[in-house]
């Protein structure tokens, strides 16, 4: 179908056909933010994050596109003096001939993206968007679902602790009785606390929640932050799913870097 390579323009094609970019937020700078959409690619390294470590790993293996979650360029660049890692990132990709190409918010708010495989993680029944965008569409940001089984608040910490692979979660006072309804969206999701109590969720799992955020809750549910990174993780695996079944003869490589800015101690 593709010949023997295809272009990163196709690949993206591809992607465009889960996660359309007319979904994606007016802030948001999903698409290519470097290099030829027409450009023949190699292979294409999967990652949340570009790093440098990232872009080094894509020369080593041959791979001339990288395909992120969180875009590089996102508020924009006035120059190129290698003063940031932004900077530094793109200045290298342009060097090298690498494309970068980001699936952010398009991919955050459609069936079978971001939230849904929180959801999926949680093993959460009856799956259904938290805020559609608008009345029919089968697009919105987060996710409301039951779980399998009601747990005690403290035996559903430990649930997302195991699940998201996260050494620490912060959380706000839970409501009396057990978690039975829970809501959940990838990255950050504090616009949305109204919408999961509004939907009857005994708890919200998301993250990027600030001091105040946790107030919202006002013991109607208990807000769970298991961390951005942690959230949003599985969008390599949904993308390499993706790409695989659709271009099955295409050469996709998950990083072998860690991207998590964040540590734990």
């Amino acid at each position: 179908m593709y010949g023997n390579r295809p272009t990163a323009r196709q690949i993206a094609d591809a992607i465009e056909e889960l996660a359309p970019l007319h979904y994606q937020e007016s802030y948001d700078n999903a698409g290519f933010c470097v290099g030829d959409p027409q450009t023949e690619v190699t292979a294409a390294l999967l990652c949340v994050d570009v790093t440098e470590a990232v872009l080094a790993e894509a020369r080593e293996t041959g791979a001339n596109l990288i395909i992120s979650h969180h875009p590089v360029i996102f508020k924009g660049l006035k120059h190129l003096t290698g003063q940031t890692r932004a900077e530094r990132i793109v200045a290298q990709a342009v060097k090298h001939d690498i494309l970068l190409y980001a699936a952010h918010t398009n991919i955050d708010s459609v069936r079978g993206g971001v939230s849904e495989a929180m959801g999926d993680k949680l093993r959460l029944r009856n799956p259904a968007i938290l805020a559609p965008r608008d009345a029919g569409a089968n697009a919105g940001f987060g996710l409301t679902g039951d779980l399998p089984h009601p747990l005690a608040p403290d035996d559903f910490l430990k649930t997302l602790k195991t699940a998201f692979g996260t050494p620490a979660v912060r959380y706000s006072r839970p409501p009396e009785g057990p978690v039975a309804r829970v809501a959940v969206c990838g990255g950050s999701g504090a616009f949305l606390i109204q919408a999961a109590i509004a939907e009857g969720a005994q708890a919200f799992v998301s993250a990027d929640f600030r001091y105040h955020d946790f107030f919202d809750a006002d013991s109607r549910l208990m807000i769970v932050d298991v961390g951005h990174y942690e959230s949003e993780q599985e969008v390599v695996h949904i993308l390499y799913r993706c790409l695989t079944k659709k271009i099955p003869t295409f050469a996709v490589r998950l990083t072998k870097n860690g991207t998590n800015a964040i540590n734990y101690y």
